[in-house]
């Protein structure tokens, strides 16, 4: 099977989404020794993971629109520089204002980083090859967070926290030097790509077209985007986040608030739920692939892991809230994001399977866009809450509850079309 130059083009996204997590996970590691030297009140730590996400939440639409445009290859490369660079820049910001400032910019390079995965996907992977390859890419995003957590706290304290940031930066720059000079946009520009490669990505991609778009016919973004079936999936995708945003911002916090971590032994308790959910990605992107292969039934096999495994996440994180001891609540929440991670690839399957290739982009962008407004919300709504009670309980109920609406959603309302109708008409 991973033969051929498009493995090459997943093993590069793999460890994009990699250094994305590791460098987006390294706030919340370093937060504990941050709020202290900054004297933040939980509320003002909220708004510093929270700030994040307004830049990251904008430009998922618009780094998804421009890669339709100009193409995934410079869409990434710029994001990744960008990224990099704020990521160093951290270590140079000395109150709450210039943190927050800092970490908007941050989140404004990271941002594209998901929709054009998923454009890059769309150009070079044959269908039948897609959800697996999928899951391979966003699969280092759980790799990357259970490697921030330890890899952060140590050189924290070996170091201090602002080495951290400075090296992780180093390595962003390094990656993107390699992308510009190894990639194209597609894979009939790039000279290792051979026939009989180019015929297998392309195949099956005609018969998807006719299913998704009528032959020669221009379909516009809004027309896809108000369909109700990518709004329930919208409504999926803000459950998974705010679920997987709560835990990524406020789960060490947790560990040494409630648990009474020290930040060395907080880096290793934070690191074992995401190697689950590392595991989790990559075996829910086969499990989607055997599926559909032993049933023929493309969206079945992305609904019925969605909404499964989407409901079970619910159900551990929101018993983490209610755990006695530290060892449960490492367990539920382990069990929790392996869980969201077997399902995490079938959003991204669902709109390569349901939208025209043109507005594949696009259409990512937008909603990973919206849905990640939760992670503007989610943080400083947690913030609050711990302030308010002095308890992280009500936080895990609400995020478990988002996410079991987020899977009824999909259940109810996500369905196939036999066609997508012209740019004056509602698709049904």
């Amino acid at each position: 099977m991973f033969k051929g130059y498009r493995w090459t083009i997943v093993l590069f996204l793999f460890l994009a989404n990699a250094i994305n997590y590791v460098d987006r996970s390294a706030m919340s590691v370093a937060l504990p020794i941050l709020s202290k030297k900054f004297e933040l009140s939980h509320f003002e730590s909220g708004l510093i993971l929270s700030s994040f996400f307004v830049g990251y939440a904008l430009f998922n639409f618009v780094g998804g629109y421009m890669s339709d445009k100009i193409g995934p290859k410079k869409v990434m490369g710029a994001a990744m520089g960008v990224w990099s660079i704020f990521c160093g820049l951290t270590a140079g910001t000395f109150n709450f204002i210039s943190l927050f400032l800092c970490r908007v910019i941050f989140g404004l390079g990271e941002g594209p980083i998901t929709a054009t995965t998923n454009k890059t996907m769309n150009n070079w992977i044959p269908l039948k090859e897609r959800a697996t390859a999928v899951g391979i890419c966003n699969g280092g995003a759980p790799v990357g967070a259970a490697i921030s957590a330890p890899l952060v706290a140590f050189i924290s304290l070996w170091w201090g926290w602002e080495a951290s940031f400075i090296i992780l930066a180093v390595v962003g720059i390094i990656w993107t030097l390699i992308w510009w000079k190894t990639v194209t946009d597609k894979p009939s520009e790039h000279p290792s790509v051979t026939p009989e490669e180019l015929a297998l990505i392309n195949e099956g991609k005609e018969e998807l077209i006719t299913v998704n778009s009528t032959i020669h016919e221009k379909v516009s973004l809004l027309s896809v985007i108000k369909q109700g079936k990518i709004l329930a999936l919208l409504v999926g995708l803000y459950g998974y986040n705010y679920t997987l945003f709560f835990f990524l911002t406020w789960f060490p916090s947790y560990l040494v608030d409630v648990r009474q971590l020290s930040i060395k032994e907080m880096g290793i308790a934070a690191m074992i739920p995401w190697i689950a959910g590392a595991v989790g990605q990559i075996a829910g992107s086969f499990l989607i692939d055997y599926i559909y292969k032993k049933t023929g039934k493309l969206l079945f096999s992305r609904k019925v892991v969605l909404v499964v495994c989407l409901s079970f996440a619910a159900i551990c994180v929101a018993l983490t809230g209610l755990a006695n001891t530290l060892m449960s609540a490492v367990v539920l929440m382990t069990l929790g994001i392996c869980f969201l991670y077997l399902q995490a690839t079938t959003y991204w399957a669902i709109i390569q399977d349901i939208v025209p290739p043109e507005r594949v982009g696009g259409t990512s962008g937008f909603i990973h866009g919206v849905a990640n407004i939760s992670g503007i919300m989610g943080p400083a709504i947690t913030g609050w809450i711990v302030q308010t009670t002095g308890q992280y309980t009500p936080a895990f109920l609400l995020a478990g509850g988002l996410a079991i609406i987020g899977a009824l959603a999909v259940a109810i309302f996500v369905k196939q079309d036999k066609v997508i109708k012209k740019d004056s008409e509602i698709l049904a």
